[in-house]
């Protein structure tokens, strides 16, 4: 899951796989093929940030009308990073390949976190209730959420799982976990296909760790 932009569409019946159209269509590829008219079901939106609150403020309007969301990374009201391009990096991400990509990439604009979403977008956020599944992604080393108020959204869903990742930061879908964040990803696009009521497909019976 390296490299996920904010706002990406997961779409199709195989999970995992990252496209950045929401939807095919057009002509067939020849006489045979069935014209695809629309997004393949189930439809899953992921955005990271303040694209996470754009598409949790998205469903509050019916504008958006994806099978489920994962938000990753979703800040806190007035939570804002301010110092150096090094402190900025260190607050995003402890992956070395996710920070030499930021650094080298001319279109990223450093110093983005020194102002917090507006209070208006993240009011209307965490104040959804769309009844579709929920994935919340949370670092715990993430100082621009507000686990707080995470947990309290979490809760006030009607169908949500919030998962945190042991010493992730603020770009969870690309800190030095993203292979375990991914397979948590998979796991809920895998239960969102297999239908409703959501059942995990994995149950631990006993553990020693």
């Amino acid at each position: 899951m390296s490299g996920v932009a904010p706002g990406t569409v997961l779409s199709g019946v195989t999970p995992g796989i990252a496209a950045t159209g929401a939807a095919t269509t057009g002509a067939p590829a020849s006489a045979d093929a069935p014209t695809v008219t629309g997004p393949t079901r189930p439809l899953v939106l992921i955005g990271s940030d303040t694209g996470a609150a754009l598409i949790a403020a998205l469903l509050t309007t019916r504008r958006a009308a994806p099978d489920a969301v994962v938000l990753a990374g979703l800040p806190g009201h007035d939570r804002r990073q301010e110092g150096s391009w090094e402190e900025e990096l260190n607050t995003r991400s402890h992956c070395p390949v996710h920070r030499g990509t930021l650094t080298e990439d001319k279109a990223v604009t450093r110093g983005t976190l020194s102002s917090a979403p507006p209070p208006d977008l993240l009011d209307t956020a965490y104040g959804e209730a769309s009844p579709i599944p929920h994935l919340l992604l949370a670092g715990e080393a993430d100082d621009l959420t507000d686990r707080e108020a995470l947990t309290r959204l979490a809760k006030s869903l009607p169908t949500a799982r919030l998962t945190t990742i042991r010493d992730a930061h603020h770009d969870v879908l690309n800190d030095t976990s993203h292979r375990s964040v991914a397979a948590e990803i998979v796991t809920f696009l895998e239960t969102i296909r297999d239908g409703f009521p959501l059942r995990p497909f994995l149950n631990t019976e006993s553990s020693t760790w």
